[in-house]
């Protein structure tokens, strides 16, 4: 049986679930991507090629194995795309909760019932049908957790929108003992330059007390002064618009003091060296394409 357990994103990694780009289908048509820089490659005729992202993924599974992690992967599913398995659950404490997410990719979360089978069946919390919640939305940090969210009127005209305020108290009244403090995200269907997908494409905290932030991720500038204050200016990385829509905040901790990060993102990669960070570096180039990058094609189980 595997015992959940994660407190925080940076406490050593023991168990993740690893997604997987075989059989990751055809290229979409525009109408049916999930967000607007896979419409973006699709347009432009660079969206990635499946043997591209297999061998992306296999050099993160090398540094797991490095660093003595286990690693699940999905069960395959034909021509389906399983590269993101931050989204479809997340644990917190020694819960696992499924995401309620777009109703095209129910079969995802099917694809690990062999892990999900590994785990105590009272520990798998299925949300209410009206709370939307995906994992790169959501962060546990020690006594907080936080919650990328969108609360707009024009919530359900945005297919970028995926995480909503009723998930926000569904999450409240499950750990009552944690504050729950959500954050609303900018959301724009057309330009990824202008749209955080999830709260990890705008934020990550690394290390003990450290975090990778970007402001125009946040759509009120108080609840950006409020992350910025609880880390400090100065153990703060600030990201810009770029670095933003290259994901330079989605990179993955092991723990600590070791990172997984993009061999691109050269000014983070600097800082995460110089604050005594070592940083693992891969070619993720190919997966980002579709929006995504470390944190979200992995859901950790276990850190110690």
């Amino acid at each position: 049986m595997l015992k959940l357990n994660i407190k925080n994103e940076t406490s050593r990694l023991k168990a993740v679930v690893l997604g997987i780009a075989k059989s990751n289908g055809p290229i979409p048509k525009v109408e049916d991507c999930y967000d607007p820089k896979s419409v973006q490659h699709v347009l432009a005729g660079t969206y990635p090629k499946e043997e591209d992202m297999i061998i992306e993924m296999e050099a993160v599974l090398a540094i797991f194995e490095k660093y003595n992690v286990e690693v699940f992967r999905p069960e395959i599913i034909e021509d389906y795309n399983q590269i993101f398995s931050r989204d479809i659950a997340f644990v917190i404490d020694d819960k696992l909760i499924k995401a309620n997410i777009l109703p095209d990719r129910d079969q995802e979360i099917e694809a690990i019932n062999h892990v999900l089978s590994k785990i105590d069946q009272e520990n798998i919390i299925k949300l209410p049908e009206e709370c939307h919640v995906e994992g790169g939305d959501v962060m546990p940090w020690n006594d907080y957790i936080f919650v990328g969210t969108y609360s707009g009127e024009d919530y359900s005209e945005h297919i970028t929108a995926r995480t909503n305020i009723d998930a926000v108290i569904a999450l409240q009244e499950l750990f009552p003992n944690k504050t729950v403090k959500s954050f609303e995200l900018r959301k724009d269907n057309t330009d990824p330059k202008e749209n955080a997908l999830h709260l990890d494409c705008c934020f990550q905290p690394i290390g003990k007390n450290k975090a990778i932030l970007h402001r125009n991720g946040f759509l009120v500038a108080k609840e950006y002064e409020w992350l910025l204050n609880l880390f400090g200016k100065e153990n703060v990385f600030e990201i810009d618009k770029e670095e933003m829509f290259n994901m330079n905040s989605n990179i993955f901790s092991i723990s600590e003091d070791v990172i997984i990060s993009e061999k691109n993102f050269t000014r983070l990669n600097t800082w995460l060296r110089k604050n005594g960070f070592t940083v693992e570096e891969v070619a993720y180039r190919e997966i980002a394409k579709q929006e995504g990058l470390l944190r979200c094609s992995t859901m950790p189980l276990i850190r110690d």
